[in-house]
């Protein structure tokens, strides 16, 4: 069985168009923020379902239905099976990415990093925002295959992710492999993403501006690594006025 899993439902039209084949899951978390504890994996849904239903008001039922469901979906494959990561390379995606691994890491599934290579350096941080069919395909074409290591690593990654280990994530920031691109600026990012956001969203204000619309996209640009959607910048701004 192939399998792919998308970094949010924004890309299904055009991978739908591409032609690709496989069974389509979509990543629907937003693992860089809020509670990521959890004894098992029922305990850590739980715990970020009630994450999710207080920060943005979302039923835990859909939360169960709609982003757990996709997860758990990754703990059932097994040997033969094919799984296209398609994530992006900021530390938004980078979590979600390091958690999927994580799960994939417990089964024997053959695992393929898909990225949006058609980025430059510019714009590396905008990912698969407004790909096409042909995008798309082209990034599939161009995958690449994770070795077991690459598969351990970014279970480790995770696990020092979630447990806010910033020294071990400065180790692994010093990991080097063709599957894990910008992989110190994402360390360095999960190292400061209780601060840095903050400060650049406070500053944004304090240069004057006060216009959402403006203050995202000047997010963007001074801080693109974090990857944070207009949901997180909202929330920085609630939180700093």
């Amino acid at each position: 069985m192939i399998y792919h899993i998308l970094p949010g439902d924004a890309q299904l039209s055009a991978f739908k168009e591409s032609g690709i084949e496989g069974e389509l899951l979509v990543c629907r978390e937003c693992l860089v923020e809020g509670d990521l504890s959890g004894d098992s994996l029922d305990e850590f849904f739980v715990n970020r379902a009630a994450f999710i239903n207080g920060a943005y008001d979302e039923d835990p039922a859909n939360y169960n239905a709609n982003v757990a469901s996709q997860f758990r979906r990754l703990t059932e494959v097994g040997r033969g099976d094919e799984v296209n990561l398609w994530f992006e390379y900021e530390l938004f995606c980078g979590a979600n990415l390091w958690f999927c691994l994580d799960l994939l890491s417990k089964t024997s599934a053959e695992v393929y990093r898909v990225e949006p290579i058609y980025r430059t350096a510019t714009d590396r941080w905008d990912g698969f925002g407004g790909a096409t069919a042909v995008d798309m395909l082209r990034c599939f074409e161009a995958r690449i295959k994770m070795t077991d290591e690459d598969v351990d690593l970014g279970s480790t990654l995770w696990q020092a992710f979630r447990s806010a280990d910033n020294e071990r994530l400065g180790e692994l920031s010093n990991e080097v492999s063709p599957a894990f691109p910008y992989l110190k600026e994402l360390c360095e990012a999960a190292i400061a993403k209780e601060t840095t956001p903050a400060a650049v969203v406070d500053q944004i204000r304090h240069d004057g501006v006060e216009n959402f619309s403006d203050i995202f996209l000047e997010f963007r640009r001074r801080a693109g690594v974090f990857g944070y959607g207009d949901s997180q910048v909202k929330r920085l701004i609630e939180a700093t006025a």
